[in-house]
């Protein structure tokens, strides 16, 4: 009897103790592990394991030993109520114990657990709730006693408690966790006025602030809630193919947005209103939370976990704190783009009226400029009936008929240039700046350029832009500029560049600044015709740009030009015909890029300036804009060559007068520059 007193007191003693190591553990992992190691080692048993409850089954989540490590590489579980000590002990909440293991009806034989000969589970019981249980096995038969569950069980209720603390500690971290995410969504959102970027980022946040395995947020269009965001593959996939869910239709968004409430899905096989998608198939849990702004919706956002209950009323509280900053953030957007468009409709406005003022004024003007000449015509033809035609009247009056001819023909190419435009097109803005400045013959030491690698591009049509550029810097060299900086950046505005020219010349007066998009307004006398600007706006406008002009007397003028973003497409030169093309150009940008569109094709491209000897070729490209060489010298050179049949002029403007030349002397074609791989497969044809 003293024995078993003895042993009785022992094992509470050793349970107090083994209580006392495991409720200040917060770790769930530390906890279970440090349990089992206590146990064993002092009670002197031969394995320890620790079950939770997962469904209909109790999983293991420590074990002693090798044995235990194994079996949580497999993830051993039992069934609740089923065929095992655990199983039933948790089914019964009562502690079992076996004290010959081949004579227990309920026992699980475990391949891993060979030498056991007594077990005993016990239940770790949470408010009644029993939500997982101990297994303690020993190598004797009959090692249990009655008194051994009273210990043993002690220990396992203060591993419920340790469990409870440990859960609480996760919660209170996820809490913090969570409404840190919440404020993070609100703090840097709040700054971002783009869809285009605030969308992105958000569902970035969220997922790897919560740990989630998909976000997504819809913005409503019609009756549709349109995905603008997706996290990861499966949200560039949706985006890709325009994923929209009918608002109020079969679909935890469209019923989110629809109700105007949170919806959420904790078994998502179970929920009704849930939309089966292909690109998430791990989905086991979704919320759906409605992005309101006042009374507004603007759409929802879907946040989905590949665990079933993922979510907590933690969650949703906070989660819904984040879509209200989300609802303000998207609104503050919305109202930055409808600012855009009332800025862009007056501005529109603007450029109409000064389109419209400048189409009178010319039609005034010319109609001044052509009076004289039918007046004089008129005179002249009775001069003529009457047989009294004065031969040095005659000459003055066909001078004075050329010249207003001559000025008419400069006003019209001033204000809608010399040939008709062009579709907009993906252009190289480097060689357009080049072109300008070789054609109005301002020297390339006075320009400094720096164009940004993403704003490399614009969208306009090359002759209209060079004629644009050029009129901007023949300003600034008439201004007394010595020194032209160019650059190109993106602006935040997407789709959107800036290319500013900024000179150091004379500027400009506050009187002279508001007349400068007038036309027909010069201060440099009656040679200028005053129509350089406004048909630069004429340009910019019809590219869906727009304009803007700063200036100040004494320190100079910058322009900045708003236009649509280019882009490079490299994509596959194609030709039957021509296996060896001959570029006789500078190595320049465009000259560059033609060599880069060429690299990994079959047709073979020499580049030349000095013509003295002409290599063979299937057609020949040449830069009607070359410096280091007269392009009447290599003209010439290729006419001696007999070679200009199958030579083609390249050009980033071009010009009707000198193209009728051009065919004259006899070259095959005359055309613009081709900045993309379908471009010069065109030209190649």
């Amino acid at each position: 009897m003293s024995n078993t007193i003895e042993r009785h007191a022992k094992l509470l003693k050793a349970a107090a103790s083994a209580a006392r190591s495991i409720t200040t553990i917060l770790d769930s992992y530390e906890l279970f592990q440090r349990t089992v190691e206590i146990i064993c080692d002092e009670f002197g048993f031969y394995y320890a394991g620790v079950f939770l409850v997962e469904g209909d089954f109790a999983v293991l989540k420590a074990g002693r030993g090798e044995a235990g490590r194994a079996m949580l590489r497999e993830g051993h579980k039992l069934a609740i109520g089923g065929n095992s000590m655990i199983g039933a002990s948790i089914a019964n909440k009562k502690g079992r114990i076996a004290l010959d293991v081949g004579a227990e009806a309920v026992f699980f034989e475990n391949t891993h657990l060979t030498k056991t000969r007594s077990e005993m589970a016990l239940p770790i019981i949470i408010n009644d709730e029993a939500i997982g249980a101990l297994t303690v096995q020993s190598t004797e038969e009959a090692a249990f006693h009655e008194e051994d569950i009273d210990a043993l069980q002690t220990m396992a209720d203060q591993l419920a408690v340790a469990i409870q603390n440990a859960k609480l500690h996760r919660l209170e971290e996820r809490r913090s966790r969570l409404l840190k995410a919440a404020n993070r969504v609100g703090k840097e959102t709040a700054s971002i006025l783009d869809l285009n970027l605030l969308l992105p980022q958000t569902v970035n946040i969220i997922c790897e602030a919560y740990g989630l395995y998909y976000a997504g947020v819809f913005l409503i269009e019609n009756d549709y809630a349109v995905l603008r965001a997706g996290y990861g593959k499966a949200g560039k996939a949706m985006l890709a193919e325009g994923h929209k869910l009918l608002i109020g239709g079969d679909s935890m968004i469209g019923q989110s947005i629809s109700l105007g409430e949170a919806r959420i899905a904790l078994d998502v096989g179970e929920e009704r209103k849930h939309f089966k998608n292909p690109h998430l198939p791990h989905t086991r849990s979704e919320m759906a939370l409605p992005i309101i702004y006042g009374n507004r919706p603007l759409g929802a956002v879907t946040i989905q976990s590949s665990e079933e209950n993922a979510f907590s009323e933690d969650d949703v509280t906070t989660l819904i704190t984040m879509a209200e900053h989300l609802a303000v953030a998207i609104n503050n957007a919305y109202l930055i783009e409808e600012l855009k468009e009332a800025h862009n409709e007056i501005l529109r406005n603007k450029v109409f009226e000064a389109l419209t003022t400048a189409s009178t004024e010319a039609i005034h003007w010319i109609g001044n400029k052509t009076l004289p000449i039918s007046l004089t015509i008129a005179r002249l033809k009775e001069e003529i009936a009457d047989g009294k035609v004065d031969t040095e009247s005659l000459k003055e009056d066909l001078d004075m008929i050329a010249e207003s001819a001559a000025q008419i023909i400069q006003v019209k190419e001033q204000l809608i240039g010399a040939v008709r435009e062009m579709k907009p097109r993906s252009i190289l803005l480097a060689d357009v700046l080049q072109t300008a400045a070789y054609q109005r013959g301002i020297d390339e030491n006075t320009l400094k350029v720096q164009i940004d690698p993403a704003a490399a591009y614009v969208i306009a049509d090359s002759t209209q832009l060079t004629r644009a550029v050029g009129n901007i810097l023949q300003n600034a060299v008439e201004a007394g500029a010595k020194s032209i900086k160019i650059t190109s950046r993106l602006t935040e505005e997407r789709g959107v560049l800036e290319i500013d020219v900024e000179d150091d010349g004379a500027g400009m007066s506050d009187e002279t600044m508001r007349k400068a998009w007038s036309p027909f307004f010069s201060t440099r006398g009656v040679s200028h015709h005053g129509l350089g600007l406004p048909a630069t706006m004429h340009v910019v406008s019809q590219s869906q740009g727009r304009i803007a002009l700063v200036s100040e007397e004494g320190k100079g003028t910058t322009i900045a030009m708003f236009m649509p973003k280019g882009f490079a497409v490299d994509g596959s030169v194609e030709s039957e015909s021509v296996k060896n093309i001959l570029l006789i150009d500078d190595n320049d940008d465009w000259a560059n890029l033609l060599t880069h569109l060429l690299k990994n094709t079959k047709i073979k491209l020499n580049q030349i300036t000095d013509v003295k000897k002409i290599p063979s070729a299937d057609i020949i490209f040449v830069d009607e804009n070359i410096a280091s060489v007269s392009l009447k010298d290599v003209l010439s050179a290729l006419a001696k060559e007999k070679v200009l049949s199958k030579t083609v002029v390249l050009t980033s403007a071009i010009n009707p007068e000198r193209v009728t030349q051009y065919l004259r002397d006899g070259v095959k074609d005359v055309t613009v520059k081709p900045y993309s791989a379908n471009e010069v497969s065109e030209l190649l044809k």
